[in-house]
């Protein structure tokens, strides 16, 4: 009766997770339609025109450009505000941390539109026009959070006594966090900083709140939805999206899996 059950529920995940997974797989296959109606089954035939059309398009080059350097731009600055908030929040109590902590992750925790609404009105408030710096900063609020999470985790896994023995040796502040602890928080580090990267790239609701008249790839996508006939370069353009932010997850898993606080690494 164990094993039925434990094969069940293993049954249960994998379907899951075809039933989630199944719609990309039909994305990937379409990019390669020959036939220009779209969605045709069976395929007429396998073509690589789409992608070719794609790369001669400059709004899509534009897109994709827009996405990468918001991306790059809001990943920095989460990872900086998060490990300067992972750091102040890990080990010392003081009046207030539980609240600063909740509001750390409201914007994660909240809906996307709730988050966009907000940080839109701000915006106004302070007579900011929308455009390339209100998307990294709208991005940067949910990214932090994905950080900080990060770091927060490899600091509770810290053992206390390395930085007491850096200090007991007669390291400064400066140097202990060098030598120490950065090379402790680097995997954390680096699979915050990727899966951050990742979210910005296809963040789509909050990026329409604070985009202005920008056109990140996320938003160039939803308005090809009222273009029918340009559906296969659409879904070229989907696949590229899949193509890059599915092997930054699996590289952000692996890392954050695999980085255990350890003595050994230096």
């Amino acid at each position: 009766m164990r094993f039925n059950g434990v094969s069940a529920l293993r049954v249960a995940a994998y379907g899951g997770l075809a039933f989630l997974h199944l719609p990309l797989l039909f994305i990937a296959l379409y990019a390669f339609n020959s036939n220009e109606s779209g969605y045709t089954f069976p395929l007429d035939g396998l073509t690589l025109k789409w992608f070719a059309r794609a790369l001669e398009r400059s709004d899509i080059r534009e897109a994709i450009g827009l996405s990468l350097s918001v991306a790059t731009m809001a990943t920095l600055l989460a990872m900086v505000l998060g490990t300067c908030t992972a750091a102040a929040l890990n080990r010392d109590r003081f009046f207030g941390k539980d609240a600063f902590t909740t509001m750390l992750i409201l914007p994660i925790a909240l809906p996307g539109i709730v988050t966009g609404i907000a940080l839109l009105a701000a915006f106004k408030l302070m007579d900011v026009t929308p455009g390339f710096w209100t998307i990294v900063v709208g991005h940067a609020t949910f990214c932090v959070v994905i950080v900080h999470n990060n770091v927060v985790a490899r600091l509770r896994r810290l053992p206390a006594r390395f930085i007491e023995a850096s200090m007991d040796l007669g390291a400064d502040t400066l140097t202990t966090l060098r030598y120490i602890v950065l090379p402790q928080l680097s995997t954390a580090l680096m699979a915050g900083g990727i899966l951050a990267f990742a979210l910005s790239v296809d963040e789509l609701i909050v990026t329409t709140f604070t985009s202005g008249s920008e056109k990140t790839l996320p938003i160039w996508l939803l308005n090809q939805l009222s273009r029918p006939r340009e559906v296969a370069v659409t879904n070229v353009v989907a696949l590229g999206v899949m193509l890059i932010t599915m092997p930054l997850i699996l590289v952000a898993w692996r890392l954050t899996r695999d980085g255990d606080a350890n003595p050994n690494n230096r």
